[in-house]
C-alpha cells in the first residue's frame, strides 16, 4: 500500500532542506517563508542565512556589509546592508541574532534598499506667496519653522500651541532627544506618533495587568511552547519571519497546537486546523465576548493553579463574577461561532503544559481593545503560564520601532515607564534633566493623536510637526483628516524621506535621510535592542531626524537651569548615552549596553544591567510585577470608561508586586450593520506591503505582488450582489467610499475586508495628495472613535454597503500567496516573483545562536531572580 504524506499548513509542499553549506535559490515572493527546517520542541532552531542582491551584484562584488536590523515590521530581524561604490545593493540575514536566526521576509529581502534610488527629497521645500512648495535651502526652511514657534511660545497657549506627531520607524536616539525638547523645552504635552494606531493597546494591556510596558515573552518562547493562540495576529503576513519560526516547529516532531482568532481565513487559521487545533471566526466586535467565554470555560473546568492566583495576582473574584454569564452558548449567539469550537479552544488552552499567546490588530484595532487584550493575560495568570520557557505572552507591536517611541516617552508618556501622575518620577526627569519639575507636562495624561487631531481641528493646537508618518492614508476617517491638514491657522511641517499625501500639505518639508543613512539603536517586541549602522550618505541635502532636532533646540536656544544647553548631546551615541541614564534602576534598564556591545554578535533583550549583563530573555520568572506604587507605570483604568483609577484608591488595592485581573463584560460596539450599511467592514495588511508604501511601493517586486487595492467578499455574499472575480465595486460608510477590484475570498459571510496600505501618491489622475471620484484608501470609510482605555482607533469596525461598478477585466490584483488567495483559483494566475527576485538561502551556515543566560545561572547553574533563562529547555538533537 502507498504511504500518504499528511500536508503540512503552507502554499505547497514543503521544499528539501539542503545539506549543510549548500545555498539553495529560492523565490520569496511566491514562497513567502522560505525552506523549512523542522526541529523538536526545546531543540534550538536552526540557522537559515537569506540574502538578495542587485541582480548585477555577487557576493564577492559587495564592498562591506554593515550591520543593522531590518526595519519593515516589528519582528526586528538582524541583517546586514551590503555596499559597492557607495550605494546599497543588498542585503541578508544575520547567523547570529537570536531573533531570526539569519532569515529575512519579502519585505525585508526585496523592499530594504531599492527606494533609496527613487523619488527622494533631496532639499528642504517652503510654501511660497503663491501658496506653492518650492525648494529652498535649511536656514530658510528652518528660520521659518523656529520663527512661528517663537511667535506661538509668546502667545498665552504657549506650549500648548504646538503638537508633535511622529512615527514607529525612526531610531530610539531620535525619540528621546525629540521628547526632552518637547516636553523640558516646550512644555507640551501633545506629543504621540502612529504608534497609537498599531500598538498603544499592546502598552495599555501591559500596564493594566502588570503595572508597566515591557513584554513578559520572548521569542525563542516557540522552541519550548505545545501550544500557540494567536489572538487578532495574522503573523503569517505581519511578521513572516517569526511565523517561519513556529511552522518550524509545526513541520517538526510533537508540534504545538495552533489556535487562531481572525474573521478571515487566513494561513494561521489554516495552521490551526491542521495542528489540531481551532479556528474562531468571531464577529467584528465582539472579542471581548469571546475572551470572556474562555476565561469562564478555564474557571468551570478548574483548568487553574490556585496557588499562584492567592500568592501573585488579584481580583480573581471580580474576575469570576463577571465572566460567569458567558456561556459557550451565549458567546456563540454573540460572535456567530460555534460553541463546541469555543469548549476546544478552552480546553486546548487550559490543559497544555506550556501555552504562548500573541496579540495584534484584530484585537487592538477593534471595539473593547484594552480589556479584550487584558483577558489574554488574565489567562496566562489564572493557569500561571508566565515567565518560563514556552509560555510567554507577546502583546506584538505593528512597527519596528515602536517599543523605542513608547520607552522614549514619544507618544506622550515619561520617559523610561514612568507615572505621569507620580510626582517623584516627574522629580527624577526634572533633577536628570536639570530643569524645573513643573516644566514638564504633568498636570493632566498625555495628549493622544486622536485628541492632538482634534485640537488641530478646534484651533488650539497652531503648529503640528510630523515626522516619518503618513496621516493622509494612516488615519481614520480621510476627509475629515484632509480638512484638518488644509487648515489656514495650523501650521504644518513634515519631516519625511519622500512627497508623501501628508507632505504635500506641509508649510515646510524637511528632506529625512533613512535607514542605512544615518546611526543609532532601536528595540523590537521582545525587547531585543539592535544597533544600525550608516551604510551610505543620505541624497543630496537629507539630515537625520535626530539632527534635525538638534538644530531645531540650538536655533530655539533651549537652556537648563544651569544655562547650559537643554539637549547637550550631538551625536546618536552620545544620546544613547544619556537615555541609558534615564533608564537607571527602572524595568527598561539600558545602562549595561553600548555601542560597542552590540556591534558584531546578536541584539541584546533589556534589561541589560550589572544583575543582567548580557540581557533577559524574558520577564517576571519571579511573578514580581512592577505594581507598587513607586515603580509602577499607571495606577490603571476602568476598562469599560476609560476612567482614571487615582493614587490613593490603587494605594488600597496594596498591589504590592502582585499582577491584576482585569475584568470587563461585553458590550455592543457602537456601529453594526443595519438596512442601510449591511456589512461588517474592516482593513488589514498584505504580506507584501508596509504601512502607507512610502518604502515598499516603490520596490519593483513588491508592487508587481501587490499593485492596488482589493476589496474581498466572501462566495455567498459576492453572489448576492451579483459580483464576480475582479469586477470593480464600491464600498461605501457614512463617512467616505472606495473602489476596487472584487477578490471572491475565503471569510465569512457579511464582512468586508480591504488592505489600508493604498493612497493616492502615484494615482494618476490626481495630485497626490486627495484621490479623484475613484478613491482607493480603506480609511476613507472608518471610524473616528478609538478605545476608552488605549485610545487607539477602531479601524476594524464599522458598517458599509456594496455595490458593482463595472465588469472586470479580468483577475483582482489580490495577492493568491495568503488569506486574499481566490476562493476559485481557477482563472486567477499565481503571485510569483520575476526576473531578479531570487534569494539565496544557506542552511545551518552557523550553530544556532542562544538566548542570553542570566548572570546567577551563568556562574551558579541556577535562574536568576525575576529571569528565566531560554536555554534551560533545549536539549541537543
Amino acid at each position: 500500500m502507498r504511504s500518504v504524506e499528511r500536508r503540512r499548513p503552507g502554499t505547497r509542499r514543503p521544499r528539501r532542506t539542503p545539506p549543510k553549506e549548500e545555498a539553495a535559490v529560492s523565490d520569496r515572493i511566491a514562497d513567502v517563508w522560505g525552506t523549512r527546517t523542522p526541529h523538536a520542541r526545546d531543540t534550538p532552531w536552526p540557522v537559515r542565512v537569506d540574502s538578495h542582491l542587485d541582480a548585477d551584484v555577487a557576493e564577492q562584488d559587495v564592498d562591506r556589509w554593515v550591520q543593522s536590523a531590518c526595519v519593515l515590521c516589528s519582528n526586528g530581524c538582524g541583517c546586514d546592508i551590503a555596499v559597492k561604490d557607495g550605494r546599497m545593493v543588498g542585503v541578508r540575514g544575520r547567523a547570529a541574532d537570536t531573533v531570526n536566526h539569519g532569515r529575512l521576509g519579502p519585505k525585508g529581502l526585496y523592499g530594504s534598499w531599492q527606494w533609496s534610488r527613487t523619488d527622494r527629497l533631496t532639499r528642504p521645500l517652503v510654501r511660497d506667496t503663491d501658496g506653492e512648495l518650492a525648494e529652498s535651502d535649511w536656514d530658510t526652511a528652518m528660520e521659518r519653522i523656529v520663527t512661528r514657534s517663537k511667535e506661538l511660545l509668546a502667545t498665552d497657549a504657549g506650549g500648548l500651541s504646538h503638537a508633535f506627531y511622529t512615527s514607529g520607524q525612526l531610531f530610539l536616539e531620535e525619540y528621546y532627544t525629540l521628547s526632552v525638547l518637547g516636553k523640558a523645552g516646550l512644555g507640551t504635552p501633545h506629543m504621540d506618533g502612529n504608534t497609537r494606531l498599531c500598538t498603544a493597546t499592546a502598552a495599555a494591556a501591559l500596564k493594566e495587568s502588570f503595572g508597566s510596558d515591557g513584554q513578559p515573552g520572548s521569542y525563542s518562547d516557540i522552541e519550548a511552547t505545545d501550544a500557540v493562540f494567536l489572538y487578532g495576529h495574522n503573523m503569517a503576513e505581519t511578521q513572516t519571519v517569526l511565523w517561519a519560526r513556529v511552522l518550524d516547529r509545526v513541520h517538526g516532531p510533537n508540534p504545538p497546537r495552533v489556535v487562531a482568532v481572525d474573521p478571515r481565513t487566513t494561513k494561521v487559521a489554516e495552521a490551526a486546523r491542521e495542528t489540531g487545533g481551532v479556528h474562531l471566526a468571531p464577529l467584528p466586535g465582539t472579542n471581548q465576548a469571546l475572551m470572556n467565554g474562555l476565561t469562564r470555560e478555564i474557571i468551570h473546568n478548574g483548568w487553574l493553579d490556585e496557588d499562584y492566583i492567592a500568592r501573585h495576582t488579584l481580583d480573581f473574584d471580580e474576575l469570576r463574577s463577571t465572566v460567569e454569564p458567558y456561556t459557550p452558548e451565549h458567546v456563540a449567539e454573540i460572535c456567530r461561532v460555534p460553541a463546541a469550537d469555543i469548549r476546544r479552544a478552552a480546553e486546548i488552552f487550559g490543559t497544555s503544559e506550556r501555552v504562548l499567546s500573541t496579540v495584534l490588530q484584530g484585537f487592538y484595532q477593534s471595539h473593547q481593545a484594552t480589556a479584550a487584550s487584558c483577558a489574554v493575560n488574565n489567562l496566562h495568570l489564572l493557569r500561571g503560564l508566565i515567565g518560563r520557557p514556552g509560555c510567554g505572552i507577546l502583546q506584538m507591536n505593528g512597527q519596528p520601532t515602536a517599543q523605542n517611541t513608547r520607552e522614549c516617552g514619544a507618544d506622550g508618556d515619561l520617559p523610561g515607564f514612568r507615572n505621569w501622575n507620580n510626582s517623584r518620577h516627574v522629580q527624577e526627569l526634572a533633577e536628570l534633566w536639570k530643569v524645573d519639575p513643573m516644566a514638564i507636562p504633568h498636570w493632566a495624561p498625555p495628549t493622544h493623536a486622536m485628541q492632538i487631531w482634534r485640537y488641530c481641528e478646534q484651533g488650539s493646537v497652531k503648529l503640528l510637526w510630523i515626522s516619518g508618518t503618513n496621516p493622509a492614508v494612516s488615519l481614520p476617517e480621510l476627509p475629515r483628516v484632509r480638512e484638518i491638514l488644509r487648515r489656514e491657522n495650523l501650521f504644518v511641517i513634515v519631516q519625511d524621506g519622500f512627497l508623501t499625501e501628508t507632505a504635500r500639505f506641509a508649510d515646510v518639508v524637511l528632506p529625512a535621510a533613512m535607514w542605512g543613512e544615518k546611526q543609532g539603536t532601536f528595540t523590537n517586541v521582545n525587547r531585543t535592542v539592535h544597533l544600525s549602522g550608516k551604510a551610505v550618505e543620505p541624497p543630496g541635502e537629507a539630515r537625520a531626524d535626530l539632527d534635525i532636532w538638534l538644530d531645531y533646540a540650538r536655533r530655539m536656544d533651549f537652556r537648563n537651569r544651569d544655562g547650559a544647553p537643554l539637549v547637550p548631546w550631538s551625536d546618536a551615541e552620545g544620546a544613547f548615552e544619556a537615555w541609558k541614564e534615564c533608564t537607571r534602576g527602572r524595568l527598561v534598564d539600558y545602562t549595561g549596553l553600548s555601542y560597542e556591545k552590540l556591534r558584531g554578535g546578536s541584539g541584546i533583550p533589556w534589561p541589560v544591567n550589572e544583575a543582567a549583563p548580557e540581557g533577559t530573555d524574558r520577564l517576571y520568572a519571579d511573578a514580581e510585577f512592577p505594581t507598587r506604587v513607586d515603580a509602577c507605570e499607571t495606577y490603571g483604568h476602568d476598562l469599560l470608561t476609560g476612567g482614571a483609577i487615582d493614587e490613593q484608591t490603587y494605594r488600597a488595592k496594596r498591589a504590592e508586586g502582585r499582577a491584576f485581573l482585569k475584568a470587563a463584560p461585553y458590550v455592543p460596539p457602537p456601529e453594526t450593520p443595519d438596512e442601510s450599511h449591511p456589512f461588517a467592514f474592516t482593513s488589514g495588511r498584505t504580506v507584501y506591503q508596509f504601512h502607507t508604501r512610502t518604502k515598499t511601493g516603490r520596490s519593483r517586486a513588491l508592487r508587481r505582488a501587490a499593485p492596488d487595492v482589493w476589496i474581498e467578499l466572501s462566495r455567498d455574499d459576492a453572489a448576492r450582489l451579483g459580483v464576480r472575480e475582479g469586477d470593480r465595486v464600491r464600498v461605501e460608510s457614512p463617512r467616505g467610499a472606495m473602489e476596487g477590484a472584487a477578490r471572491i475570498g475565503r471569510g465569512r459571510d457579511g464582512v468586508v475586508f480591504a488592505p489600508f496600505h493604498y493612497g493616492s501618491w502615484e494615482a494618476p489622475g490626481t495630485d497626490g495628495a486627495a484621490p479623484d471620484g475613484h478613491p482607493r484608501a480603506a480609511n476613507e470609510l472608518t471610524l473616528t472613535e478609538w478605545d476608552p482605555v488605549s485610545k487607539q482607533p477602531l479601524f476594524k469596525l464599522g458598517k458599509a454597503r456594496v455595490t458593482k461598478v463595472a465588469d472586470g477585466t479580468g483577475p483582482s490584483p489580490g495577492p493568491t500567496t495568503t488569506a486574499s488567495a481566490p476562493a476559485e483559483p481557477d482563472g486567477v494566475p499565481p503571485t510569483t516573483g520575476g526576473p531578479g527576485d531570487e534569494t539565496s538561502e544557506r542552511m545551518d551556515a552557523a550553530p544556532p545562536p542562544r538566548p542570553p543566560v542570566p548572570a546567577a545561572q551563568a556562574s551558579s547553574g541556577r535562574p536568576a531572580p525575576g529571569t528565566t533563562p531560554a536555554t534551560a529547555p533545549y536539549r541537543e538533537d
